[in-house]
C-alpha cells in the first residue's frame, strides 16, 4: 500500500525537468555580464549564473525506479498476516516481509515490471495487469493496511532480529507512524503534476519498457488499454480537489496542455509507435508474424485510446480552469502549511524541521560564498579560467571510465556490471532531461543505461559531473552497490528520495574533484554549484512555507545579483507546481555532510571516507535518523 507520490515511483533518475526551461539571459536587465564580486550585497558574491543557474533553471528529477506507480495508484490489499509463535523468528519475519512485497509489487503492472525481470522468481505468477488504484474513496482502506501492518510487525521482538531486520522493521514502522496521520492530506496531493506527474512520466516509462520474454508484450499491450480508465479515475479525483478548493494554479493548468499537445499531436508518428516496433524488432524470442501482429495491435491502441485519453485529459482539465483558489506555495491552502511539513520529511528522509533546514542552508551557502570570495581574492583572474578551461574528453564512455578510476580511494568497488551510455529518442528530447539513469530491475543489476539528451548542451564539468550523478559514484554505483549487500526484496520499495538524489548530489560535488582541471577552478565552480542550489531548497521553503510572493522571491534572488525576472517568474511557479523537489537533493546532500561530521566525530581515528561510503552502502536507503542510528552496526 504505498503512499501518493513523488520520490516513490519507477524511477528514471534524472538531471533537469520535462517541459519548459526558463532561461537566465547573458545580462540582467542593467547589462551587468554573469561574475563573481567580493562586497556585493552584505558581503555576497554573484554567483556564476552560466554553469547551472544560467544554463536552464533545472527542476531535477528523481530517478524512474521501482516505486512510481505503486505508490501513486497502489492497488491496496489489507493483508491479515500473523506472525505464528509470539515473538517471531527470523524466517517468519522474513517470511512476513516477502508477502507483503508480493502484494504491493503486483498493485501496479508497470511497478512492477520496472522492479523485477523475473516474478516468477519471487513467488509472482497470476496477477492482473493494472496502472493502479487511485479512486477518491481508497483512504479508509489504506489507514486499514497500515495499522494492519503495525499491530503484525508489534508482534515480533526486534531483539530476535537480525541487525539487517532491526532496519526494516524501524523504516517500516517509521513510514507507517508517518502516513497513518497523513491521511488527511489525500486532496493536497497532487498526481498531475507538470514535470513530474504521472501523465509526464508515463510516456517515458512506456518507450523504455523492456520485453524479456512474450508475456511482457502482452502485459504491455494491456496496460496501454487501461490508459483511459486510469485517467477517468485521476480526474474523477482532480474534480473533488477543485470542489474543496484544492485544485491547481491556471500556469500548471497551461503546462499539462500544451505537454498533452505536444504528445498528442502527429499520432501517426507518435514515439510509443516508432519505439515499441524496435523492441519486438530485437525480441529473439518473436517470429517475424508475430512481431508484426504485436505492432498492429500496438498500433492500434496507441491511436485509438492512449492518444485519445491524452486528449480527453486535456480537455476536462480545461473545463476545471480557474478553479484552483492558490497560485501560491502550499501555505495558501487550508492545511497546506502542515502538508507542507509532511511533504518535506516524507521527502527528504530528514528528521530536521523545516525551519532548521532553513537555518543549514543558509549556514551552508554562507560558507560557500565566503570560500567563493577567497578563491576571488587569491586569484582575480579566477572567472575566466572557470569558462576557458578543458577537460582531456568529453565523451561519456571515457568520462564514465575515469570516473570509475578516481573514485577508488573514496568507495569501496562495485561488483562487475555493463553499462550503456544511450541518446534520448528525437521525439523525447523536449521533454526529458539532459541526462538520466534508468534502473534496472532489483533482480538483474547487469545491465545499466545512461541517457543523454543532446539537444540540452551539456559540456565540459557540467557534463563531467552530471555523469558522475547519474554513473560513478551516483546513481547507477548506489544501486548495484545496494543489491549486491543482499538487502531483502522489501527494502526497494521503501526509501528516502533525499538519500538517493542526495547521495547523487553529494558525490556529484565531490566529482568536481576528481576532473583533470586545475584544483581552485574546480572548488570555485563547485562551491558555486553548491551555493547555486541553495538557492533553489531556500526558495522552496520560503515559498511553500513562508508564503513568499513572486515579489519576494524577485527580490531575494536579487541579493545574489540574479535580475531577470521573467526567469524568476519561471522559477517560481516550477517552484509552486513541484514542492519539495528541490529539497531532496539539497538537504539530502546537507544531511549526507551531517552524517559525514556525525561519523568523523564518532569514530576519530578509525574513520575514513571509504569506510563511510561502504557503511552506507551496505545499509541502504532509509531516512537518515534511521542511518545514523544503525551507523556503528556496519562501521569496518
Amino acid at each position: 500500500m504505498k503512499k501518493n507520490f513523488f520520490g516513490k515511483k519507477p524511477r528514471l533518475r534524472k538531471e533537469g525537468f520535462f517541459g519548459k526551461k526558463p532561461r537566465l539571459q547573458e545580462e540582467d536587465f542593467f547589462g551587468n555580464k554573469p561574475s563573481l564580486q567580493e562586497d556585493f550585497f552584505g558581503n555576497k558574491p554573484r554567483l556564476q549564473e552560466e554553469d547551472f543557474f544560467g544554463k536552464k533553471p533545472r527542476l531535477r528529477k528523481d530517478n524512474l525506479k521501482s516505486r512510481m506507480l505503486l505508490a501513486l495508484l497502489g492497488a491496496l490489499l489489507c493483508l491479515q498476516i500473523g506472525c505464528g509463535a509470539k515473538g517471531g523468528s527470523q524466517q517468519e519475519f522474513s517470511s512476513y516481509l516477502n508477502r507483503i512485497f508480493q502484494s504491493e509489487i503486483t498493485a501496479s503492472t508497470l511497478n512492477m515490471h520496472y522492479s523485477l525481470a523475473h516474478p516468477e522468481n519471487y513467488g509472482i505468477s497470476n496477477y492482473k495487469v493494472t496502472y493502479g488504484n487511485v479512486s477518491v474513496d481508497r483512504g479508509a482502506e489504506t489507514a486499514a493496511v497500515l495499522e494492519n501492518w503495525k499491530q503484525s510487525l508489534k508482534k515480533f521482538k526486534k531483539k530476535n532480529l537480525s541487525v539487517s531486520q532491526q532496519m526494516a522493521y524501524d523504516i517500516m514502522m517509521d513510514y507507517i507512524d508517518r502516513e497513518i496521520p497523513a491521511g488527511k492530506f489525500r486532496l493536497h496531493q497532487e498526481i498531475l503534476r507538470p514535470s513530474t506527474g504521472f501523465q509526464s512520466q508515463l510516456p517515458v516509462l512506456l518507450a523504455e519498457y523492456t520485453f524479456y520474454d512474450e508475456k511482457d508484450v502482452e502485459d504491455y499491450l494491456k496496460l496501454l488499454s487501461c490508459t483511459p480508465d486510469v485517467f477517468g479515475q485521476i480526474m474523477e479525483l482532480e474534480q473533488k480537489k477543485a470542489g474543496k478548493g484544492l485544485f491547481m494554479a491556471d500556469f500548471a493548468v497551461d503546462d499539462i496542455l500544451a505537454q498533452c499537445s505536444n504528445f498528442t499531436q502527429n499520432p501517426e508518428s507518435n514515439y510509443l509507435l516508432s519505439t515499441f516496433d524496435a523492441r519486438v524488432d530485437e525480441a529473439g524470442f518473436l517470429t517475424p508474424e508475430q512481431a508484426e501482429q504485436y505492432k498492429a495491435s500496438n498500433r492500434q491502441i496507441v491511436t485509438g485510446q492512449v492518444i485519445p485519453a491524452y486528449q480527453k485529459l486535456a480537455q476536462d482539465l480545461s473545463a476545471l480552469k480557474g478553479s484552483g483558489k492558490n497560485s501560491g506555495g502550499l501555505c495558501g491552502l487550508p492545511g497546506g502549511r502542515e502538508y507542507y511539513e509532511y511533504l518535506v520529511k516524507d521527502t527528504t528522509g530528514s528528521g530536521l524541521s523545516v525551519e532548521e533546514m532553513q537555518d543549514q542552508t543558509e549556514a551552508q551557502r554562507k560558507q560557500d560564498l565566503e570560500d567563493l570570495a577567497k578563491i576571488v581574492k587569491s586569484q582575480p583572474d579566477i572567472g575566466s579560467k572557470s569558462i576557458n578551461y578543458q577537460l582531456p574528453t568529453e565523451e561519456p564512455e571515457l568520462i564514465l571510465k575515469d570516473l570509475q578510476v578516481k573514485m577508488q580511494q573514496d568507495f569501496p568497488a562495485p561488483p562487475q556490471v555493463s553499462f550503456t551510455v544511450k541518446e534520448v529518442h528525437p521525439s523525447l528530447e523536449e521533454y526529458t532531461a539532459p541526462a538520466f539513469y534508468l534502473t534496472p530491475p532489483i533482480d538483474d543489476i547487469s545491465q545499466n543505461s545512461i541517457y543523454i539528451n543532446k539537444s540540452k548542451g551539456d559540456e565540459k564539468m557540467q557534463l563531467y559531473t552530471t555523469l558522475a550523478h547519474e554513473g560513478f559514484p551516483g546513481h547507477l554505483y548506489q544501486n548495484v552497490m545496494e543489491r549486491s549487500c543482499g538487502l531483502a526484496p522489501i527494502r526497494s520499495l521503501f526509501g528516502s528520495s533525499g538519500y538517493a538524489e542526495g547521495w547523487a548530489t553529494y558525490v556529484e560535488m565531490q566529482s568536481y574533484y576528481y576532473a583533470d582541471v586545475d584544483q581552485d577552478v574546480c572548488a570555485f565552480l563547485q562551491k558555486n554549484q553548491s551555493a547555486l542550489l541553495s538557492l533553489y531548497a531556500s526558495a522552496d521553503m520560503g515559498i511553500h512555507y513562508d508564503g513568499w510572493t513572486l515579489r519576494d522571491t524577485v527580490d531575494f534572488f536579487a541579493a545574489y545579483q540574479i535580475t531577470n525576472k521573467q526567469v524568476i517568474q519561471d522559477i517560481y511557479q516550477l517552484i509552486v507546481e513541484e514542492p519539495a523537489h528541490y529539497l531532496k537533493y539539497y538537504i539530502g546532500y546537507l544531511e549526507f555532510l551531517n552524517l559525514k561530521e556525525y561519523a568523523i566525530d564518532k569514530f576519530q581515528g578509525e574513520y575514513s571516507d571509504y569506510k563511510f561510503h561502504s557503511a552506507l552502502m551496505k545499509m541502504g536507503n532509509a531516512p537518515f535518523y534511521i542511518l545514523k542510528k544503525y551507523l556503528a552496526e556496519y562501521w569496518g
